[in-house]
């Protein structure tokens, strides 16, 4: 895919093709290098890769989102903005799975017994 992508970028868009996107194509090459080498390490441990909702789905969607990033961006070089989606869903993601529930977790009910026994050595500590 990325060598596809090269040839077309330099033969159609030689003019548009800067370095910042020869470093964004470095990139995607790293994102690609990266999803495989996690998914393989995954499948050398003996986890199913095609489990709901675990990480190697995450990976399939960066993959995904990598690629059709990569072909509308030869339409338009605006369209490798669409690439903060994932930093996004990440940030989402913690965001709902563990920030979320620890900021707004309910205090631990103290039961009347305890809550006396608190009262009565703070009053002895304020004397």
């Amino acid at each position: 895919m990325p060598a596809i992508f090269y040839g077309a970028q330099i033969i159609l868009f030689s003019d548009t093709f800067t370095t910042f996107y020869i470093v964004l194509s470095m990139l995607v090459l790293c994102v690609y290098g990266g999803c495989y080498k996690f998914m393989s390490s995954m499948a050398g441990g003996g986890i199913d890769l095609n489990m709901e909702a675990g990480m190697a789905e995450h990976a399939k969607d960066v993959i995904l989102l990598t690629a059709i990033v990569q072909i509308l961006a030869l339409i338009s070089n605006y369209f490798w903005l669409l690439w903060l989606v994932a930093p996004g869903r990440a940030f989402y993601i913690l965001w709902v799975n563990i920030l979320s529930p620890w900021i707004f977790a309910e205090a631990p009910e103290v039961d009347d017994k305890k809550q006396k026994k608190m009262e009565r050595k703070m009053k002895r500590q304020q004397r």
